[in-house]
């Protein structure tokens, strides 16, 4: 079962649109269909909604902290609302898949990914879902971070929303426990 999902991104409206942001936009996408609202809540460094999934409470956070800071946000509300890891979903973007392709996952490592990385260190453990998002990897390993850091061209930018707008719908199988037909399907998204 599912009770927290954390859409990881960076904080502030010049990396709104960047890749790196692709956890933010299925949360934002999840919660306008859910009827969840935004709040600012600075205990959690972070911006938080509830929304209710098949009469169960999920809550949502877009972590306020840069990405190598997200786990200090994740840690304190799991802590908060006394939620184990392994009911938390943790959705970002992905340098290993291409533009639109969307795998789900549960546990392994941060793969280089300083929020992951951030997040196994606050939450002292590896066991939580992963909703990996991808948008595509550059040219060169040298060029990574600015890759994330920038938008992604047109094409790019529609299969990434295609495929969160394709997911939300499998959601619901992962918030009450059905994590291999969630797996499933999630996976079959190309």
């Amino acid at each position: 079962m599912i009770k927290l999902i954390v859409g990881l991104g960076n904080p502030g409206q010049e990396y709104e649109k960047t890749r790196h942001n692709a956890g933010f936009l299925f949360l934002d996408l999840m919660a306008a269909t859910e009827g969840g609202i935004w709040l600012n809540e600075s205990r959690f460094n972070g911006q938080t909604s509830v929304v209710t999934v098949h009469n169960r409470v999920v809550r949502l956070i877009k972590p306020m902290l840069y990405m190598n800071r997200s786990g200090q946000a994740v840690g304190n509300i799991a802590r908060y609302y006394k939620i184990e890891t392994s009911e938390i979903l943790v959705v970002h973007d992905e340098l290993d898949f291409s533009a639109g392709t969307v795998k789900l996952k549960k546990s392994g490592g941060h793969g280089g990914h300083n929020g992951l990385k951030d997040i196994i260190a606050h939450l002292g453990g590896n066991e939580f879902y992963r909703l990996r998002i991808g948008v595509g990897r550059p040219s060169a390993s040298h060029l990574v971070s600015n890759y994330v850091l920038s938008a992604p061209n047109k094409s790019d930018e529609l299969a990434i929303h295609k495929a969160c707008e394709s997911t939300l719908s499998s959601v619901d199988a992962l918030v009450v426990g059905e994590i291999e037909k969630a797996m499933n399907k999630i996976n079959a998204i190309i």
